[in-house]
């Protein structure tokens, strides 16, 4: 049976048609060859892995949708490659995920790279004078800390070790956990305090039982494979209220706290990340992740590297917020930030500056849509490497998407204008009255 070529069934004019056209795939093509074996099972395309990640960012999907729409979806196929319509998926799942395991940050900075190449001329020549920075909040996937989740995980993992090493515990406590577990119910109520308190010590008694009857009874082998996961668990019952690099998740322990002093969210849990954008033209240009809760004013020297090493130029001036209490100049590039002018200010020195931290509020909904449309907002890729990666995609995914609304709008203009150019033709009026 022949199947019908994509070209035949496809608008030529669809935007994603036209971007796969624009897009530079030898680029992607040189970047990821060497990391690629001669030996062993071929290898699935890197048009078709890179472009399967661009689209899971772009329409804010999971692997296995992205792979399932890739079957239902002829542009997401033109866009990966394929000359003829596919009935079976592309990959599995999972090899989205080795394939970022390869790629790494730097592969993801090359993605980021070629969506602001592909941005119009004269938008990148003006992008470089002056960038707005901003940091945000990048949530992982975990539930809210609380110690006595973090507790009765622990008592459960050590249960699961005991029997898939064939360990005997003294006691499992499945039905004493149980009974903890419903006396902490309505904790905050004031006839509840002492019950839920003397239950939550019970819970860290208990855990740190079990921890250490596992490293007792463990052959020494065995306990080697297990060393770090205990001790991960101790680390977690001898944190106090107020340490510092408190672990916050069992299977993500980097998860940093940070406070960004909204009111709906007092504390949000994942990792900080700054966003360089251009000032006029609302391009990302560059996007650095950070696994701990750093001050705001010490992220601005790494992402002007990085905008710098994105882009290929030096920018002349950066504008922050006042949360950025830092130095006038870094490497060359003018740090501008909300403060009162001297009385020698002219009035047109004031009118300008004004125009300026106006302009830099543009970064905040730019950042809301890279959380609230292409996975900014929660991140569910596991690990550090995660974060960086989710991160740089977002970014590189906004990118993408204005490149498409400009597109879309150019479309839509010659549409309009060849409709214009129509209708006085179509509505001339005749030499005839009506009624004559």
């Amino acid at each position: 049976m022949f199947k019908s070529t994509l070209k035949q069934i496809i608008n030529p004019n669809h935007t994603l048609v036209l971007l796969a056209h624009e897009m530079p795939w030898n680029e992607y093509e040189d970047q990821f060859r060497s990391l690629y074996s001669n030996t062993g099972m071929p290898a699935k395309p890197i048009r078709l892995m890179t472009g399967l990640l661009i689209l899971k960012q772009l329409k804010d999907l999971s692997d296995e949708a992205v792979v399932k729409e890739w079957v239902q979806n002829p542009y997401f196929q033109y866009f990966c490659g394929e000359s003829e319509f596919q009935w079976e998926v592309p990959c599995d799942p999972s090899d989205l995920v080795h394939f970022r395991n390869r790629i790494g940050g730097d592969g993801m900075e090359k993605i980021l790279e070629v969506s602001i190449k592909i941005q119009p001329a004269r938008d990148k020549k003006r992008a470089m004078k002056f960038v707005a920075l901003d940091t945000t909040a990048q949530e992982k996937n975990i539930t809210y800390p609380t110690d006595v989740k973090l507790r009765k995980k622990i008592i459960e993992q050590c249960r699961i070790i005991a029997k898939k090493e064939g360990v005997e515990l003294r006691q499992s406590y499945s039905r004493t956990l149980k009974r903890l577990m419903l006396m902490q119910r309505f904790a905050h109520h004031s006839k509840n305090h002492q019950k839920a308190r003397k239950a939550k010590r019970k819970m860290k008694t208990i855990a740190g039982r079990l921890v250490r009857e596992l490293k007792r009874k463990l052959p020494a082998d065995q306990l080697a494979q297990y060393q770090g996961q205990l001790d991960l668990y101790q680390r977690v019952l001898d944190q106090k209220k107020l340490d510092k690099r408190k672990i916050y998740s069992l299977h993500e322990p980097q998860v940093a706290c940070i406070a960004k002093g909204k009111v709906a969210k007092k504390f949000e849990f994942g990792s900080k990340v700054s966003v360089a954008m251009s000032k006029e033209e609302n391009m990302v240009l560059a996007v650095v992740n950070y696994a701990s809760n750093i001050y705001d004013g010490k992220t601005v020297e790494d992402t002007l590297k990085k905008v710098e090493q994105m882009t290929g130029r030096k920018v002349e001036a950066a504008i922050v917020d006042r949360g950025y209490k830092t130095r006038k100049v870094i490497n060359g590039t003018q740090i501008i930030k909300p403060e009162p002018l001297s009385s020698a200010a002219t009035t047109y020195q004031k009118r300008k500056m004004k125009k300026y931290f106006r302009r830099r509020a543009a970064i905040e909904p730019i950042i809301s849509h890279m959380k609230g449309q292409y996975g900014l907002g929660r991140n569910f890729l596991k690990g550090e490497k995660g974060d960086v990666v989710n991160a740089i995609l977002a970014g590189a995914a906004f990118n993408f998407k204005r490149w498409l609304n400009r597109k879309l709008e150019e479309i839509s203009g010659f549409v309009q204008k060849w409709f214009l150019s129509v209708i006085p033709l179509a509505t001339k009026p005749s030499s005839y009255s009506v009624g004559c």
